[in-house]
């Protein structure tokens, strides 16, 4: 059975807890909001060479912020 949530309405944790499907959400000041699922191996590899390829070339030109 799905559930049926008001997305314009407060809900407490003590609500939080009575739902019983397998949606990960979240309450944010007391507003639902559905979790985005985690990133990929393959996106956080190519994120942290990303970063590393930046790093190299500020630090190789000594870029400051």
């Amino acid at each position: 059975m799905e559930l049926i949530l008001d997305y314009n309405k407060r809900y407490t944790y003590a609500d939080y807890l009575t739902w019983v499907d397998d949606k990960m959400r979240e309450l944010i000041n007391g507003f639902v909001r559905l979790m985005s699922p985690a990133p990929a191996s393959l996106h956080q590899i190519v994120s942290g060479e990303l970063f590393g390829d930046l790093q190299n070339i500020v630090e190789k030109n000594k870029i400051n912020s």
